[in-house]
């Protein structure tokens, strides 16, 4: 019996499923967004929103190459649309309302079809009423598989988010004025997996895969494992090509809202030992979001048998001939509520792209903050004119940092930038997926208050 099949078929690989998983299916598989309870706390919280009436939403598996078919059918009274965070995918099924497909309201369904061009890890979550239903859990890991395994023993997907409760367990509000013009409103109970501090096992000297995701709607994570037996293995879902450094207490890894970065893990020998992710959370000691631990005989692996994972297909930019487009990241000058449409808005504007803030999902005759030629490789400058950090995500295509006036930046593909306080960071992209394809900061507060746009590719 081969070593994957053992460890599949033992409690060694029970951390593998610990979310749930639906997936590496080929027929569509229905997805139900639902009200849904769970017990965050030690009471149980009701008016949660998941796939599920009282589980986090599942991991959804898919494998490069593959069609995936999935109907999203909303029960809410409120309108929604499912937005696949990383993925390449056409834009016709991209889930952002008014520029990709209508809401979808109670009672409706809507078929996306797609298929991964990218291994890798991904999440999903709802672009209409954004805040509301994120806030109360609607935030799901999506894996897409490589079509050649690359040899782990098992994975662990890590799902970190806060919720906002009271001492009942009931929600408090999922945004504050003084937040959204601020760095955001943050939970109160930190949650891996919808639970505090749970612990998953792995076997004894095996080799795990790791992958970290932030759905969160605003907290930006400094992590770090408590072992020196790990390597970043892949960021936003591409693999790392040149050497990143392990993250550490003293040095830890920024993780911002929409950011996911896989690790391979070797686990320990001794049953009952453990590797731990940590996190360092203001006014807080160095703390453990999630445990992966020992059990069973050591099956002896090494991180030096893993092979590199192969290169998505990603377009590479010439940056000789590339067309610089500069963005502005900042407050608003001028105030006024937007267009809250069916996808509700916060009810004022706080920020803005190029000073202007964004006008409401369902305004009218607004344009594109640039456009971009199918084909043709471009240079995005994004200038941080506030105290406050930023992670710009871009939807339907992927870059490379390649300056920064304020720190050395390893040339990561990834589709989420996180500026920090005063940075401008350059980007290079490949403009190879047409579309309108939303630009925004993924702290949701930023973005229901003014900070959002689209670039379009034609």
């Amino acid at each position: 019996m081969k070593r994957r099949e053992f460890l599949l078929g033992s409690g060694a690989a029970a951390g593998t499923m610990g979310l749930g998983g639906l997936g590496l299916a080929s027929g569509p598989q229905e997805l139900v967004i639902q009200p849904a309870s769970f017990a965050l706390r030690d009471q149980v919280t009701e008016g949660m929103v998941s796939l599920s009436p009282n589980a986090p939403p599942p991991v959804l598996y898919g494998t490069q190459g593959e069609e995936m078919r999935l109907k999203v059918r909303n029960t809410l009274p409120d309108y929604t649309a499912m937005h696949w965070h990383g993925l390449r995918i056409a834009n016709k099924m991209d889930g952002v309302p008014y520029l990709t497909q209508m809401p979808m309201g109670e009672g409706e369904a809507f078929d996306y079809e797609f298929t991964p061009p990218d291994a890798g890890t991904y999440w999903y979550h709802p672009h209409c009423m954004t805040m509301a239903q994120m806030a109360h859990g609607l935030t799901g890991v999506m894996v897409i598989a490589e079509a050649e395994d690359p040899g782990f023993d098992s994975e662990q997907v890590i799902n970190l988010r806060d919720f906002r409760l009271d001492e009942d367990g009931a929600f408090l509000p999922a945004f504050t004025p003084r937040g959204a013009a601020r760095a955001g409103t943050f939970g109160n109970v930190h949650t891996a997996n919808w639970r505090r501090r749970p612990v998953y096992d792995h076997a004894a000297g095996g080799l795990v895969r790791l992958r970290v995701v932030n759905t969160d709607t605003t907290r930006i994570y400094k992590l770090n494992l408590d072992t020196a037996e790990a390597r970043i293995i892949a960021w936003d879902g591409h693999p790392v090509d040149v050497v990143v450094p392990l993250p550490s207490a003293e040095a830890p890894l920024l993780l911002g809202p929409g950011q996911r970065v896989d690790f391979a893990v070797r686990m320990p020998e001794g049953e009952g030992q453990a590797v731990n992710l940590m996190a360092k959370l203001p006014g807080q000691p160095l703390r453990s979001m999630a445990g992966l631990r020992v059990v069973g005989a050591s099956v002896a692996r090494d991180l030096r048998e893993l092979k590199p994972l192969t290169r998505n297909p990603i377009a590479r930019p010439d940056l000789s001939s590339a067309e610089l487009h500069e963005f502005v990241f900042g407050w608003t000058p001028e105030g006024g509520a937007p267009n809250n449409g069916f996808c509700g808005s916060l009810g004022y504007n706080f920020w803005s792209i190029n000073r202007m803030p964004w006008p409401g999902d369902a305004a009218q005759n607004v344009g594109p903050l640039a456009t971009l030629e199918r084909g043709k490789s471009y240079v995005l400058r994004l200038r941080n004119e506030s105290p406050n950090l930023h992670p710009i995500h871009l939807h339907g295509l992927a870059f490379v940092p390649i300056k920064s006036n304020l720190r050395r930046l390893p040339p990561l593909v990834t589709d989420t930038m996180l500026l920090l306080k005063d940075e401008m960071v350059e980007i290079a992209l490949v403009a190879d997926n047409p579309g309108d394809w939303a630009f925004h900061c993924h702290v949701i507060e930023h973005q229901k208050t003014g900070l959002t746009g689209f670039i379009r590719v034609v």
